[in-house]
């Protein structure tokens, strides 16, 4: 495995790499890496000739009252898990390689951000888009993978790769969970052991409710008034969110159909965790065909 920290030896190899004309997969990371990660690669290693991991704690996806400083970092044990699971190329540039000057240009999304963590974290998604801009055009890949975990970035990311004809696809990637449920994350070293034995309930309440729907329940009032309660009763977080649309474009519904998510955050004492369900819905009309 190579470990590259500067633009121009990353683009010389990825020439390279071009010029044989080898696929490229490609894995966007903040670091401190955790199965769900290396769930990307595996799938990443599966489809492509060449396998390149960004890691990079990007500044701009942090607000000035959110965790930049204290944002989990150990370059080493990355690098390792990295090269054990199949990492080719592992670029870790600095700020200041990926945002050295004054930017003349600036990218602002307008729409899939005002719902969920989008309405409390402005700016947050215009940093995604404007890191994952630099990184595409740089790396090249054919295909670039995202966790489902993180849903609204992954609809956020598939509008951009749209709007902007980037000619790579987006890899959609299932959700890695601990064994009792709760989303693998960086950020759940947080969680005190009182906290980490209630955050399953996060889970537990998307399963409850995904039953109801199956039963016949349509009424997103009624799904989020149920995870709502479940969460109070069986957790000590405070809620921050729990919110149901249309997916991936993330619009209001009046009644649960077609493909929805629904999705929830929770505030713990050190560590806000989300998680989310993204389920087909049939119609009336498609349960008579």
């Amino acid at each position: 495995m190579k470990v590259i920290t500067r633009i121009g030896e990353l683009q010389k190899n990825i020439d390279h790499v071009k010029k044989t004309g080898a696929s490229i997969g490609f894995v966007p990371t903040m670091g401190y890496l955790h199965e769900g990660h290396l769930t990307l690669v595996k799938e990443a290693r599966n489809d492509s000739d060449i396998v390149v991991m960004s890691i990079f704690v990007n500044p701009l996806q942090f607000g000035p009252d959110e965790d930049f400083d204290r944002y989990p970092r150990d370059v080493e044990r990355d690098t390792a898990l990295a090269n054990g699971a199949g990492v080719d190329i592992l670029f870790i540039p600095e700020v200041e390689e990926m945002y050295s000057g004054q930017q003349s240009i600036t990218l602002t999304v307008k729409e899939r951000v005002e719902v969920m963590c989008g309405r409390k974290r402005e700016g947050h998604f215009d940093g995604v888009v404007t890191v994952l801009t630099k990184l595409f055009h740089l790396v090249q890949p054919n295909r670039a993978y995202f966790g489902q975990k993180d849903a609204q970035q992954v609809a956020v990311v598939e509008g951009l790769v749209s709007d902007y004809f980037f000619p790579v696809d987006i890899v959609r990637v299932s959700t890695v969970r601990e064994g009792d449920g709760l989303a693998k994350s960086s950020r759940n070293v947080y969680l005190s052991d009182k906290e980490r034995k209630e955050a399953p309930a996060l889970y537990r309440s998307l399963e409850e409710v995904k039953k109801k729907i199956e039963e016949g329940e349509r009424k997103p009032s009624t799904i989020i008034s149920l995870i709502t309660t479940y969460i109070q009763e069986n957790t000590s977080g405070n809620i921050d969110y729990v919110e149901v649309y249309s997916y991936p474009k993330l619009m209001e519904l009046d009644l649960l159909e077609g493909e929805i998510i629904i999705a929830l955050a929770v505030q713990f004492q050190q560590a806000r965790l989300i998680d989310n369900s993204i389920i087909s819905v049939e119609t009336e009309e498609d349960s008579n065909v």
